[in-house]
C-alpha cells in the first residue's frame, strides 16, 4: 500500500552545496601560482572583453534595459562609458568577454570558461567599492578579485571534472552560475546559510539547453550565455541577502530535485540510470587546481577544441599555401569530445557556427596561415568559396589515445594531428599537436604570448599613454593586489 501522505522533514542543505559554501568562505588560498595565474586570467580576460566592442552584434546588447537609466555608483563596463546596476553590467561584462570564444578554457567530463565568473566579481566589486567609499568605508581591492577569480574557477572545474552535464544535454553555463551565485553571496557579506541559500537557488534554476552550442541549431546564443549565467548568480546573491530562504534539498529531493529532474537520463539512451550515478561525484576537495591549471588561448579566437588543430595547420600552411587546388583529402586526427561537439558538415549559416566548426577552423589556417575573429565574419566566408571546397575534403579520425590522454588528471592534453594528400600521390608529414600553447605545461612560452594579446587588445580601445599605464599595472603583481577595485575600473572607462 502506497503512502499518500508526503512526510514534511525539512533536510539539511545537500552536502555538494555546504562542501562549495564552506570552500568559498573559509579555504585559505596561499597559491602564490594561482595569483600569479589569475592576474594573467584577468589580463587575458579583460582584454577579450575590449575586443568584443568591436562587433556590432556584440555591443547591441549592451547598455541599461531602459535607455538613459541613472545608476549611483553604476559598476562600469571596461571598454565603455556605461554604469550600470550590479545585475545587468554582470551581463554586459560576462558577454564581452565570452562573444569571440577567446577567454579561458577548461575542459574535463564538462567543458566550460571559468572566467567568464569575472562578470559577477567585477560588477559586485565595483559597485560595492564605490558604495563603501561613499559611505566612508574602505573598497575592495584587487587582491579580492583575484581571490574571488581562484574560487569561482576551482567551483567550476572541480564540478567539470567527472560530471558530464552536455551529456544529458545542459550547458555548461549551469556551473557559470553556480560559481558565480556563491561568489557574489561572499562578496557581500553572505554568512554560510545565506551562501548555501544562495547556492540552492542557482540549483532550482535547472540549465539551459545545449542545442544553441550545435549543428543544425549554433548560433549567437552561445556568446551571450555566460553573461547571463553570471548575471543571474548576482542575481540570485541579491534575493538571497535580502533574506529569501533557501531549498537545501535542491539536488537530491525526490522526484523534484535537480538528479531525478535533470541528471538522471543519459541522452545517448534516455534511459533511467543507477541512482549512484544520478549524483555528482568528486574525485577531489577543493583548492586552487582550475587556475594553476587552466587554459589560455593565445593564438587562435576558437573552440578549445581546435587550438591544436589550428597550430598544426599553421605549421602545414607553408607547404601547402601554393597547391591548395591539389588538395585531393586531408586528414584530421582527433579526440572523441571534439568529435562530439564541432566536427560538422553541410552549409555554415553565422559566425557562430563557424567557429565551433573543426574543419573550418583548421581550412582557414591552412589555407591563410592565420585564424582571426574576423575570418568567421559572412563577408569573409562569402569571399572564399575555397574553405568549404577543402572543408569537403576532410576526413576526421577519432584516435583512442588522444581522447584518453585528454580525460588523464596528470596529461589533460586537447591534441589533434593534421596531414595532407595531394593528387599527385604525394602528401604532407603528419603535424601532431598534444598540447595547445596555453596549456600549464606550456607557460614559458605561453605567457608572453598572453601578454602581447592584452597589449594589442588594449590598443583596440585605448590611446598608446593608457594603454602603457593598464599594462604596467598588470605587470606588477603587488602593486595590481593592493589596487582598489574602483581605482582599477577608472582606468578603462572611455
Amino acid at each position: 500500500m502506497h503512502d499518500t501522505v508526503a512526510k514534511n522533514i525539512r533536510p539539511d542543505y545537500d552536502q555538494v552545496i555546504q562542501d562549495i559554501a564552506d570552500y568559498v568562505l573559509d579555504y585559505p588560498i596561499t597559491s602564490a601560482e594561482a595569483f600569479d595565474t589569475a592576474r594573467s586570467c584577468l589580463m587575458d580576460t579583460l582584454g577579450c572583453g575590449l575586443l568584443a566592442l568591436r562587433f556590432p552584434e556584440c555591443t547591441k546588447h549592451l547598455g541599461p534595459i531602459v535607455s538613459g537609466t541613472l545608476v549611483p555608483n553604476g559598476a562600469r563596463v571596461p571598454g565603455t562609458d556605461l554604469r550600470l546596476d550590479p545585475i545587468k553590467a554582470a551581463w554586459d561584462i560576462g558577454c564581452c568577454i565570452r562573444w569571440l570564444d577567446y577567454n579561458d578554457t577548461w575542459l574535463a567530463a564538462e567543458w566550460g570558461h571559468p572566467s567568464d565568473n569575472l562578470g559577477a566579481i567585477l560588477a559586485v566589486t565595483d559597485y560595492l567599492s564605490q558604495k563603501h567609499l561613499a559611505q566612508g568605508g574602505a573598497p575592495f581591492t584587487m587582491r579580492q578579485v583575484l581571490d574571488a577569480m581562484i574560487r569561482a574557477h576551482e567551483i567550476q572545474g572541480v564540478l567539470a571534472l567527472q560530471n558530464s552535464f552536455n551529456r544529458v544535454g545542459l550547458d555548461h553555463v549551469l556551473l557559470v552560475r553556480v560559481a558565480s551565485a556563491a561568489v557574489a553571496t561572499m562578496l557581500k557579506g553572505g554568512n554560510r546559510e545565506q551562501v548555501m541559500a544562495a547556492l540552492s537557488q542557482a540549483w532550482v534554476d535547472g540549465g539551459a539547453l545545449r542545442t544553441y552550442r550545435h549543428a543544425p541549431n549554433a548560433g549567437s546564443r552561445k556568446s551571450w550565455a555566460a553573461g547571463d549565467a553570471t548575471s543571474r548568480g548576482v542575481r540570485l546573491a541579491d534575493i538571497t541577502m535580502r533574506g529569501e530562504m533557501g531549498i537545501p534539498g535542491a539536488l537530491t529531493a525526490g522526484q523534484w530535485g535537480f538528479y531525478d529532474v535533470l541528471f538522471s537520463k543519459t541522452a545517448a539512451d534516455q534511459q533511467l540510470k543507477p541512482e549512484a550515478e544520478r549524483q555528482f561525484s568528486f574525485p577531489q576537495g577543493y583548492g586552487s587546481y582550475v587556475m594553476e591549471n587552466i587554459l589560455f588561448k593565445l593564438l587562435f579566437p576558437a573552440e578549445f577544441h581546435a587550438q591544436t588543430a589550428c597550430e598544426a595547420a599553421v605549421t602545414l600552411h607553408r607547404l601547402v599555401k601554393d597547391r591548395i587546388n591539389e588538395i585531393e583529402r586531408i586528414v584530421i586526427t582527433t579526440h572523441e569530445s571534439a568529435i562530439r561537439i564541432i566536427s560538422k558538415s553541410g552549409p555554415l549559416a553565422n559566425p557562430a557556427d563557424r567557429d565551433h566548426c573543426l574543419q573550418y577552423m583548421t581550412a582557414v589556417p591552412l589555407i591563410f596561415g592565420n585564424l582571426q575573429a574576423e575570418h568567421y565574419e559572412d563577408s569573409f566566408h562569402q569571399a572564399h568559396p575555397e574553405i568549404d571546397r577543402l572543408r569537403g575534403k576532410m576526413e576526421v579520425v577519432d584516435e583512442p589515445r588522444y581522447s584518453a590522454d585528454y580525460l588523464d588528471p596528470a596529461k589533460r592534453s586537447i591534441a589533434n594531428a593534421v596531414q595532407v594528400f595531394f593528387s599527385d600521390g604525394n602528401a604532407t608529414e603528419k603535424v601532431e599537436v598534444e598540447y595547445p600553447v596555453g596549456h600549464r605545461r606550456r607557460r614559458d612560452e605561453g605567457i608572453p604570448l598572453l601578454e602581447e594579446k592584452f597589449r594589442a587588445n588594449l590598443a583596440t580601445r585605448f590611446p598608446p599613454g593608457r594603454c602603457k599605464e593598464i599594462f604596467a599595472l598588470c605587470k606588477d603583481q603587488k602593486v595590481l593586489e593592493a589596487t582598489p577595485v574602483n581605482a582599477f575600473m577608472d582606468l578603462f572607462v572611455i
